[in-house]
């Protein structure tokens, strides 16, 4: 039952970071607190997308927010969420080299005349 649960929370999290907008987000939130106003413009999306993938992210407890006057200010709860983004980083690098490396031998085959153009 507890393993159900914790494999659970972890599916949720990570449905919940899902979307590039909302990994723009927590990148956006990397440096530390900001209002919404410079999220928009630093995800470069529509306010009301926006708040909808803040929404996301804060009911599944990834962020949260507190009133600044008029505005509001977002924070991510547990900075670990930013060693999962640089982890995905290293995978996605790890990834890329392996797919250059087959191009190289593709491109010695194909230089060789092993392939046809």
């Amino acid at each position: 039952m507890l393993e159900e649960k914790l494999t659970q929370n972890k599916a949720d999290i990570l449905k919940a970071m899902a979307h590039p907008t909302r990994i723009n987000i927590l990148e956006s939130l990397r440096e530390g607190e900001r209002c919404v106003c410079e999220i928009i413009e630093l995800v470069d999306s529509e306010q009301s997308n926006t708040s909808q993938h803040l929404a996301q992210l804060k009911k599944n407890g990834i962020i949260s927010s507190r009133k600044d006057g008029l505005k509001v200010i977002y924070k991510v709860n547990n900075r670990e969420i930013f060693f999962l983004l640089d982890l995905l980083d290293n995978i996605i690098a790890s990834q890329m080299e392996e797919s250059m490396a087959i191009l190289e031998g593709l491109k010695k085959r194909r230089s060789h005349g092993q392939l046809s153009p």
